[in-house]
């Protein structure tokens, strides 16, 4: 039987609470690669008017960045950029970048956020928007790789002949990327209970 912290409001909370909690959370957190997994397989058989499905197209742009030679963070950006379909319809990349932010650079990260508007330069233009929307980050030091993540893996990964990897084949670089923050405000906590 688990033990269960013992308040009712959290200010009543004690280190023995806290502890229990900490303990708890570390197991959950650890389950998090399955929880992503079981997400990933929500775009299965979503096609959303494409000529592929959501979770077709996410394994389309990881192989293309894992046959380009890119290491295992970049491939897990480029298998979850558009993990947030099913719940941010109208702000994908912001779902996607909120997962990845702990665990990726900030580099990645910034490629992550702002690949819709990036992506856009390729559509925009059929949906009455401007496509040149990217160019308000010309000066940004992510800028041109944004462009190339787009262009190199994103708008090509659409191919129904394509031969992508499964997704059993990205679960062990999951598993490693998400094996540890980089960036929390909890790393000094998860040193302390660790130690």
């Amino acid at each position: 039987m688990n033990s269960r912290a013992r308040f009712t409001h959290m200010q009543d909370g004690q280190v023995e609470d806290w502890a229990i909690i900490a303990q708890d959370f570390a197991a959950y957190a650890a389950q998090l690669p399955a929880r992503i997994l079981d997400h990933l397989r929500l775009l299965d058989g979503d096609f959303g008017g494409f000529p592929v499905d959501r979770l077709t197209h996410s394994l389309q742009t990881a192989t293309r960045a894992y046959h380009d030679g890119r290491d295992e963070e970049y491939v897990i950006c480029a298998l979850l950029h558009d993990i947030g379909d099913t719940l941010g319809s109208y702000n994908h990349p912001d779902i996607a970048a909120a997962i990845l932010k702990p665990f990726v650079s900030a580099e990645n990260h910034w490629m992550v956020e702002k690949h819709g508007i990036f992506q856009g330069y390729y559509f925009f233009h059929h949906l009455g928007m401007d496509r040149h929307l990217r160019e308000q980050f010309k000066d940004h030091p992510q800028y041109q790789a944004t462009i190339e993540f787009c262009a190199k893996y994103d708008a090509a990964a659409f191919d129904p002949g394509y031969e992508s990897l499964p997704l059993s084949f990205f679960e062990p670089m999951l598993q490693r990327v998400f094996a540890r923050p980089k960036n929390s405000i909890y790393l000094a906590a998860m040193d302390n209970t660790s130690a």
